[in-house]
């Protein structure tokens, strides 16, 4: 998540290398402006030396806050059990003995975290969620939503979330006049939207996509892919992919139009 926000992330790392990689923050044009650094007891004896590493970091001007993530005994057990790993720290004892002994060791950073989150209880959904609001709390939800035309006989497009097949509307390729055009020229968009059929599918789906949108941005889906296809893939399905990219515009949401198969 914390990647997919723009955030240069590296995980498990020893405490005395925090320093070392804040370095490449603001270097350059290729410089890394948001770090992010997962450290926990896997790191041994380094971690001991977490917190100067911390209070030095602020100290040389950096805007360093720190989210402690916890869960409750049972909770733990049952994922360290799901994952068929021993716990790093409890040697010959049990799972839940190299959890105490894992909060003993971070007590003292608990008390200083800027921010607290018990995840007992979170799917990973809302655990996302909840990070976002922290580290990222006046990013707007952005969705892009890529509309492609393209032709059945060529193939169906690989990444297509959705595909809307619009060949049962009227087929300008067999009106002489209009087989040379595409779905960009007026004729043929006079000519396919004069059905009220065409009218009615249009509003129709877009009716019923804006009502899913909302779930689409709850659920951090960043991408929507729409594919409108026809029989050759340059008259009706490029006419109705612009349709539909004209009438979903909203100030959230970003939408591409691309015509895979117009030119052909």
């Amino acid at each position: 998540m914390l990647e997919d926000l723009g955030w240069y992330v590296v995980d498990n790392l020893p405490p005395q290398m925090i320093e070392p990689l804040a370095g490449m923050m603001g270097k350059g044009a290729g410089g890394v402006r948001r770090l992010a650094a997962v450290v926990d007891v896997r790191s041994g004896e380094f971690f001991q030396t977490l917190i100067e590493a911390l209070k030095q970091l602020s100290q040389a001007g950096n805007d360093v806050h720190v989210i402690f993530l916890d869960a409750s005994n049972e909770e733990l057990v049952k994922r360290y059990e799901s994952v068929r790993r021993p716990h790093p720290l409890q040697g010959d004892g049990s799972t839940l003995t190299g959890i105490e002994r894992e909060r003993d060791l971070l007590r003292a950073l608990r008390e200083q975290a800027d921010h607290y989150l018990d995840t007992s209880n979170f799917s990973a959904q809302e655990l996302t969620e909840q990070i976002a609001r922290m580290v990222d709390p006046e990013r707007k939800r952005e969705l892009t939503i890529a509309i492609s035309s393209f032709g059945f006989k060529y193939g169906l497009p690989l990444d297509a979330n959705n595909v809307v097949d619009v060949r049962f509307l009227a087929n300008p390729y067999w009106v002489d006049e209009l087989r040379h055009l595409t779905g960009l020229d007026a004729p043929v968009r006079d000519y396919v939207m004069g059905k009220a059929v065409a009218q009615d599918f249009v509003n129709g789906f877009v009716k019923t996509l804006s009502g899913t949108l909302k779930g689409y941005t709850d659920q951090r889906r960043h991408q929507l892919s729409i594919a409108v296809g026809c029989t050759g893939g340059r008259h009706r399905s490029v006419f109705i992919a612009e349709e539909l990219a004209a009438k979903l515009k909203e100030p959230n949401l970003k939408i591409q139009v691309i015509h895979r198969d117009e030119a052909i």
